[in-house]
């Protein structure tokens, strides 16, 4: 029928099937992205941009345009299945600054994999079918010689001045938006990708060295330093051991399941010593390498890019640095390859003396990146005794990994067994890591008691980063969290880590409720070894002599967000129309984050980056490799 073949010949213009074909994957991913889901927005807000490149397409290309329009559907394919896949870990949207990571891929490519739903996968399924099509079926001849008509100048003209009208009315008012999430929904996930890669993005100028000093810090998170602290020198002169554990998140504390106990040893470490329940990461997209970095220099992570790759140039004021002006040994233990996050520069930066990694600890045992917990802990042990019995007191960084995303250690290793509803999933995956992880911390702990390092310690335990981010979870496993919760699982929940502090004869069984982070182990640990803080800029604080606090928030949530005493804030274009979470206990106390508390959040990011990169560039260091 003409009437048929006409309406074919019209729908297959590569101009309007693929058209078609990038809509719909635009709306798979929004659906994924953003919390407005499928709208009408997307055919302003996404479609301009790829009008605007099939509009060059139709005037500059004579041949070949066909395989043109494919590779465009390809680029913009890839794109969008880049920008799922991230978000899907890391809760914001991927940039060409997140490149820096390609290399860090191929080796967490199991944690890739997992995230993988197989719907995704359908983006693709039309270059594969099209691109078969062209290449072996005779009718694409009939196609190809279609797709040569130039369509109407006049009518590509026009449409190429719209989409650029749009794409303009799209980016350019939303620059100022705070959040990137509410950005790339307002100017278009392509828009917003090209407006990252073409424009200076607006870059707060740096605030002079000499206007940066503890006092201002200190007025912007609320807090005075007291002139007698308490538990001043309560652990001076004795060992420091740190001990960062993978992916170790507080609801594990004291939870069972099916009457076993997930982390037996950790229990019975909080109920003897200072425990910090409301404690909270303060990583980027360096994740445990960006621990690393917070914890020995109480400065935060960079606005993008992980510590390792932008600060390590420079000569940071650090943990490692103050112990060994008190006469310390200092050295870091990591069962992975020191290479991975550029540690070996982030050691040097930092001023530890000596590093461990797997050359040191083999490569037997093998679990994901390096040998298992129970390796780390006996051949860390055992040096531990060494360097205690030099004389000297050391600070030793312990970094464990078994417990890593996604989480599928060998069942073997499994201390609990699992009702059914936790097997094969995420969050089941998540608690069989974990007990392990809690086992071989036990074993440590016994050989340095046995060893007669512990007596002598003050040991700092805590949680690296998030293990089951919200972003990384499908209805049945975010209905088991809940189950574990008695709610829903959020945003607080999801950045809560425990602290421990342990030193016998010093810490005794006390819950401290005070709000804490990452940026804070610094100083407290400072105080308790009476290592004065002065001269040496820092943006935590003593948690054992201070009760307000503010933590500023870097990725997996939008610039802008922070936690305040009285809840979580996530930002929209700005405050006004952001939005306030509970914190770990399910709780918005009073209004919650205040205007007040978001400008000075914001104002202590700017300082801590403009510090950071205004310290002197580093000179050659001694830091050796462990033997």
């Amino acid at each position: 029928m003409p009437f048929l073949k006409n309406v074919r010949g019209y729908f297959f213009k590569p101009f309007i099937f693929f058209s078609l074909i990038l809509l719909l994957k635009s709306y798979l991913a929004w659906s994924v992205l953003f919390d407005s889901g499928v709208t009408f927005n997307i055919l302003f807000t996404e479609m301009p941009f790829i009008w605007i490149l099939f509009c060059l397409v139709e005037w500059l290309a004579t041949k070949r345009k066909l395989p043109i329009y494919l590779g465009i559907n390809l680029a913009v394919t890839a794109l969008f299945f880049t920008v799922v896949m991230y978000y899907k870990y890391y809760g914001v949207i991927a940039t060409y600054h997140a490149l820096e990571q390609v290399n860090q891929v191929t080796a967490v490519k199991n944690s890739v994999f997992s995230l993988l739903q197989p719907y995704y996968l359908l983006l693709f399924l039309d270059v594969i079918v099209i691109g078969f099509y062209l290449f072996r079926s005779k009718r694409a001849v009939e196609w190809k010689a279609l797709a040569a008509k130039k369509e109407r100048r006049s009518v590509v003209t026009a449409l190429f001045a719209l989409s650029l009208f749009l794409c303009l009315f799209n980016v350019l008012p939303n620059r100022a938006s705070m959040s990137e999430l509410k950005k790339a929904e307002q100017m278009g996930i392509i828009g917003y990708e090209a407006y990252t890669l073409l424009a200076d993005e607006e870059k707060q100028q740096p605030v002079a060295l000499n206007q940066i000093n503890q006092a201002t810090i200190n007025q912007l998170k609320g807090i005075e330093v007291p002139a007698s602290p308490k538990f001043w020198e309560a652990a001076k002169g004795r060992n420091v051991i740190i001990i960062q554990m993978e992916s170790l998140q507080n609801f594990l504390i004291n939870l069972k399941v099916d009457g076993q106990e997930v982390t037996p040893n950790l229990n019975k470490l909080v109920r003897e010593n200072f425990y910090f329940n409301h404690f909270y990461q303060q990583v980027g997209q360096g994740n445990t390498s960006d621990a690393e970095f917070v914890v020995n220099t109480s400065m935060y992570i960079p606005r993008r890019g992980a510590a390792t790759m932008s600060y390590v140039d420079h000569d940071l004021p650090s943990l490692p640095k103050l112990m060994k002006a008190q006469g310390y040994d200092t050295a870091t233990f990591h069962t992975n390859v020191v290479e991975f996050w550029n540690r070996s520069g982030l050691y040097k930066a930092i001023g530890f003396d000596r590093y461990y990694d797997q050359s040191f600890f083999g490569t037997d045992d093998t679990v994901f990146f390096g040998p298992k917990d129970e390796v780390l802990y006996e051949k860390t042990s055992a040096e531990l005794a060494k360097m205690q019995a030099s004389g000297k007191p050391f600070y030793a960084h312990v970094i464990s990994m078994t417990a890593h995303h996604p989480f599928t250690t060998p069942e073997e290793l499994d201390q609990i067994t699992l009702p059914e509803e936790y097997r094969d999933n995420f969050v089941g995956n998540y608690l069989r890591a974990q007990s392990y992880a809690d086992y071989a911390l036990g074993k440590f702990i016994d050989e340095l008691k046995a060893n007669g390092v512990y007596d002598n310690s003050l040991i700092v335990i805590y949680g690296d980063h998030v293990g089951l981010p919200i972003y990384s979870l499908e209805k049945q496993e975010k209905d088991l969290m809940e189950g574990i919760f008695g709610r829903e699982y959020g945003f607080s929940d999801m950045f809560n880590i425990p602290l421990l502090m342990i030193a016998s004869g010093v810490t005794y069984p006390a819950v401290f409720d005070q709000m804490g982070g990452q940026v804070d182990v610094q100083p407290t640990i400072a105080n308790l070894t009476g290592v004065s803080l002065d001269g040496q800029l820092h943006f935590g604080q003593d948690l054992l002599n201070q009760s307000h606090n503010l933590l500023p928030e870097r990725y997996y949530l939008p610039t802008g967000s922070l936690i305040g005493e009285n809840g979580l804030f996530i930002p929209g274009s700005g405050f006004e129309d952001g939005t306030q979470y509970p914190l770990a206990d399910g709780i918005i106390r009073g209004n919650g984050v205040t205007h007040s508390e978001y400008d000075r959040a914001l104002e202590l990011l700017n300082l801590s980056d403009s510090y950071v990169t205004q310290l002197p560039l580093l000179e050659p260091s001694n830091t050796e490799e462990g033997k």
